[in-house]
């Protein structure tokens, strides 16, 4: 039997969030007889994403003005319940934290099935008001979907849910090819002080191994400009041939691929695609165990290794150890590469398409 399904996230323009659901709705629609419905409800409702032609997109064409941020809020909620209410959906997946408090009192007092999926690390607090918010409001929706175990653990509590699922994100799958391996561990974030590159640096640095380099993939972001300052904490430190910054990179992949080792420095995470790329292109992980995220993919002694948090001696020690080691890097690659297939495109968005409709 068909079903009506009903996609919310408030846009698609690029981002890690957004990227998933543009594949769950896509895999749905190219592979599934449902009806497939994505409402985009923000104040933008770009699409960056391609979309399958069998996607039926609704936006609003409400024009946002700052003084008027209250009255628009209004018109934005009554609009998604009228538009829901139109579609009548047997079920409904919700994107984004804070966004899933705004969909949950757009929806209130209405009889639907809804899955609310959170995105970032499981502990992080919204301020007062929208932590009232989603203690108050997951509690009646049909389903929770955490990304890890760690954070299934923790909303369970914060939110006295009995139906907490754990899926994680779809990897894309990285295929070898023709690129040379150089001695080079890379990472790959944004340059924000959670990722921690400054700790990386001096880890990479007090190795001493003139025969490796660090290659860091990412750019500023939320307004932190933090590459000036690694740049001089390079510089200082005497390894601006070692050690390199490449920005912004659209082919993230070639960077992978001519690596050897990946490591992982950040302490916040919610689902880190890149530990899992990372592994996809064959390479073993060193990482710092932060809330959540890594400790679902990378599995000491076998793929890589998981470090407690900010051990930054210890760190280096194994990040050492697999550089002068190849034989076992390569082994924890392999491994590494066949692990990830679990969260490969088909097999995610297929859980995620048999746990929405569980009750529809």
């Amino acid at each position: 039997m068909s079903l009506k399904i009903a996609f919310l996230i408030p846009t698609l323009s690029p981002g890690g969030m957004e990227r998933v659901m543009s594949q769950v709705v896509n895999y749905v629609a190219d592979n599934k007889t449902d009806e497939v419905h994505l409402v985009l409800y923000g104040k933008k409702g770009d699409i960056f994403y391609q979309l399958s032609e069998k996607v039926i997109v609704h936006t609003h064409d409400m024009v946002y003005d700052e003084k008027y941020r209250i009255q628009y809020t209004f018109k934005t909620l009554k609009w998604l319940r009228r538009e829901i209410k139109a579609i009548s959906p047997d079920t409904i997946l919700s994107f984004g934290e804070i966004w899933n408090n705004f969909v949950m009192l757009a929806l209130i007092g209405l009889k639907y099935s809804i899955y609310l999926s959170d995105r970032c690390q499981p502990n992080k607090s919204f301020g007062k008001l929208h932590d009232t918010l989603r203690k108050w409001l997951y509690t009646s929706a049909t389903g929770v979907i955490a990304q890890t175990q760690k954070a299934k653990e923790i909303y369970r509590t914060q939110f006295k849910h009995n139906h907490v699922v754990i899926i994680g994100n779809p990897i894309r799958s990285i295929a070898p090819c023709n690129i040379e391996k150089e001695n080079i561990v890379v990472s790959v974030g944004r340059l924000i002080s959670t990722k921690n590159f400054d700790q990386m640096i001096d880890i990479f640095t007090q190795i001493d191994n003139p025969d490796w380099k660090l290659v860091i993939v990412g750019g500023d972001a939320l307004k932190q400009n933090n590459s000036a300052g690694l740049q001089q904490q390079i510089e200082k430190l005497g390894m601006g041939e070692r050690i390199i910054l490449a920005g912004t990179q659209k082919d993230v992949e070639s960077y992978l691929l001519r690596s050897r080792i990946f490591a992982f420095t950040s302490s916040s995470e919610g689902f880190p695609n890149v530990v899992g790329e990372a592994m996809s292109a064959g390479l073993p992980v060193v990482a710092y165990d932060c809330v959540a995220g890594p400790s679902d993919m990378v599995v000491n002694g076998h793929n890589g290794y998981l470090i407690p948090l900010f051990e930054k001696e210890t760190f280096g020690a194994k990040l050492k150890y697999l550089m002068e080691n190849p034989q076992i890097a390569e082994e924890y690659g392999r491994n590494a590469k066949h692990d990830i297939e679990q969260f490969s495109t088909d097999i995610i968005c297929e859980e995620f398409y048999k746990t929405i409709i569980e009750n529809a």
